[in-house]
């Protein structure tokens, strides 16, 4: 992958993943991985705020990838998602510590030095695949409902339930089971690991991204 794309390479890869092509998800992922997370950095948050606002950042994008106006400007939908979630973790660790100033960078910077060694950016990558992991883990039914309503923006929930053979009134709640059942995973993976073995990230049954969209 180059480093910089061009307006018409990421609408192509925009295009596909709303496709559910798989491998232009994780292009995206491994594209823009590092800028997300320079972007929670500069603010100084910890790592685990940082984390906390990657997963957010590409949490959003499966919700809004098909209803974005102008594909082409998704590095900066990015980096205001991000940032914008920074500032709602500083604004309520203020809330917590108000005794405590909480420092925050300039907006026009996305990097730090401090974080630009190959370590943090190995740790980033990998949180942000644990994203694409977690929604693999999830029930085929969730998978599906969570990728209708992600690429289809625009379908009721009755419309959502005729194409997936359930009923509408149960859409919304079998939603927010799902997204909960997501978060659950993605604590649970967020937690020290005793084995110290990678994330597998193979494309075996289970562990495949084609049907990630949230």
């Amino acid at each position: 992958m180059r480093p910089h794309a061009s307006p018409q390479d990421i609408e192509e890869l925009v295009r596909r993943a709303i496709a559910g092509d798989s491998t232009a998800w994780q292009d995206l992922v491994q594209r823009y991985s590092r800028m997300v997370w320079s972007v929670a950095r500069a603010y100084r948050l910890g790592h685990a705020d940082a984390l906390d606002v990657c997963q957010f950042t590409w949490l959003r994008l499966t919700e809004r990838l098909a209803s974005l106006r102008e594909p082409r400007k998704l590095p900066g939908w990015l980096t205001t998602t991000a940032r914008n979630e920074s500032l709602r973790l500083l604004a309520r660790r203020q809330r917590e510590q108000p005794w405590e100033e909480v420092p925050a960078a300039p907006p026009d910077k996305t990097e730090s030095s401090n974080d630009t060694t190959p370590e943090n950016t190995v740790l980033s990558a990998e949180q942000d695949r644990a994203l694409w992991q977690a929604f693999a883990g999830l029930p085929a039914r969730c998978r599906t409902l969570l990728q209708t309503m992600a690429f289809h923006p625009d379908l009721t929930y009755a419309q959502v339930g005729d194409r997936l053979r359930m009923p509408a009134n149960s859409v919304g709640p079998t939603r927010s089971r799902c997204l909960a059942s997501l978060r659950e995973l993605l604590s649970e993976d967020s937690r020290p690991r005793t084995t110290g073995k990678p994330i597998a990230m193979s494309g075996r049954a289970g562990a495949t991204h084609s049907e990630v969209a949230r």
